[in-house]
Parts: structure tokens; C-alpha cells; sequence
């Protein structure tokens, strides 16, 4: 594996979520579902798997997605957590330029339309 570019994750909920980030992302980044919850193992898992990359946390704007950013926060401190704004709720019905400016804010490459896409 070449050292810097696949050395990230972004760690989502659902499916639809996925999407979303995937279409905005200009790098080439490895998502990863948890499926709305993760069990104790799984959590394990993902750590090893995990060690030594720069991971990133973008979860919805609601109470599941808070207990699984309390879970990470505890289990992968070391973990970058990114916020969407609560008005959108969740990742997947964000505006694809508000995902996009979150992503930037972390300096995680993103096609540059959607952020113009906001400016004009």
C-alpha cells in the first residue's frame, strides 16, 4: 500500500450515507458502513484494522448517531469526528456541498463543484 493516500477512512452509518460521502470525495478514501449499530467485536475488529490510519467519524445528527460517536470516541480516541449541521439530521440527506465543506474542513479532497456549487 502506498504510504499517504490509503491511509484514510471515513467511518459512516448506513449505505446511503456511503453514497453520499463517495460522491463528493475526489481521494481515493476507504468508507466503511458500521450499519447503524456495532457490537463490541466488531468495534475490536475495525481497531486493528484501523491502526496506523487516519480515521474520520461522520454519523447523523441524532441520538444513534451520538452513541455510536461516544462509542468511538472511547474505543478509537485517537479518531477525527466530523459534524454536519443538526438541521440536516442526517449524512445521507445532506446537501451533497454541505458534505463536501465538512470533508474540506478535515482536508480530505473533494471535487471543487460542490463547494462552488454553495458560492454561486
Amino acid at each position: 500500500m502506498e504510504s499517504g493516500l490509503d491511509d484514510k477512512v471515513i467511518i459512516v452509518e448506513g449505505t446511503s450515507d456511503k453514497r453520499k460521502v463517495l460522491s463528493v470525495l475526489k481521494e481515493d478514501i476507504e468508507v466503511i458502513c458500521t450499519n447503524g449499530t456495532i457490537s463490541l467485536s466488531r468495534l475490536d475488529e475495525l481497531v486493528d484494522e484501523l491502526y496506523n490510519k487516519d480515521v474520520y467519524i461522520l454519523v447523523d445528527a441524532d441520538e444513534s448517531g451520538e452513541k455510536l460517536r461516544k462509542q468511538f470516541k472511547r474505543e478509537l480516541p485517537e479518531a477525527s469526528h466530523l459534524y454536519i449541521d443538526k438541521m440536516y439530521r442526517e449524512v445521507a440527506t445532506a446537501p451533497a456541498y454541505h458534505i463536501a465543506t465538512v470533508l474540506l474542513s478535515a482536508n480530505i479532497d473533494v471535487n471543487m463543484e460542490f463547494v462552488e456549487q454553495r458560492m454561486s
